[in-house]
């Protein structure tokens, strides 16, 4: 593989520069009140720069979720490979992704009301969103698949975006979580996970089956 040359690694370092003052300056003035032209000044580059990089501020947001994504993925391989139980692996990946996202927790509740809007291409249902979110999805894919437990095959198959869904609640609870150290976020994960896996543990059984594949059909129809 030919090495990078020196332009590419001063246009690599230029983005990120861009992208931490952009952020620095969402959770100092907030989301609304930092204009391009803000960014641009701080960062030290021409506004016309700034757009090279990124259209716009959405696409400065969407590379804070691409970041955000990717330390996450490096964060859950050590707990991947050290467990196979599926409630460990669950907690273990909710619980790595609080904690990288730590950082940005001030942005993030100062820029939630804008991700939230239906039409909102930061929407983390969103067709901009989809890469970040189709690797997240990933993330939970392994979480199953690398699972020593028994489960009903329809649902194994459905689980890693059902487990993506309960992801969102998770992000939702923390980004209005004000206690220290998000302490209660990580209660929420040791609360909802047994559930989770109690769940899942049963839906092999005869029972239970017909259970889960109404539900399964539930979902379906929704997304459709």
């Amino acid at each position: 593989m030919a090495e990078p040359t020196q332009r590419s690694r001063g246009s690599d370092k230029t983005r990120e520069v861009i992208v931490e003052t952009a952020l620095r300056l969402f959770r100092e003035r907030g989301y609304e009140a930092t204009t391009m032209r803000v960014i641009a000044a701080e960062a030290g580059v021409s506004v016309g720069n700034a757009y090279y990089y990124f259209a716009s501020k959405e696409a400065l947001v969407q590379a804070y979720y691409d970041r955000a994504q990717a330390e996450h993925e490096t964060a859950c391989e050590v707990v991947l490979c050290r467990e196979s139980a599926f409630a460990a692996r669950l907690s273990g990946v909710l619980r790595e992704w609080v904690r990288v996202s730590e950082p940005y927790h001030e942005f993030a509740v100062k820029f939630f009301k804008h991700a939230a809007e239906p039409n909102n291409p930061l929407n983390p249902f969103s067709a901009e969103t989809s890469p970040a979110r189709d690797s997240s999805i990933a993330v939970y894919r392994k979480v199953v698949e690398g699972s020593a437990e028994r489960m009903d095959a329809e649902l194994r198959a459905e689980l890693p975006e059902l487990l993506w869904l309960l992801s969102m609640g998770v992000v939702l609870f923390w980004v209005h979580d004000t206690s220290e150290g998000c302490r209660r976020t990580y209660r929420l994960i040791e609360l909802v996970v047994p559930l989770v896996d109690r769940l899942v543990g049963l839906s092999h059984l005869p029972g239970l089956r017909g259970v889960a594949r109404d539900f399964i059909a539930g979902v379906h129809e929704l997304r459709a």
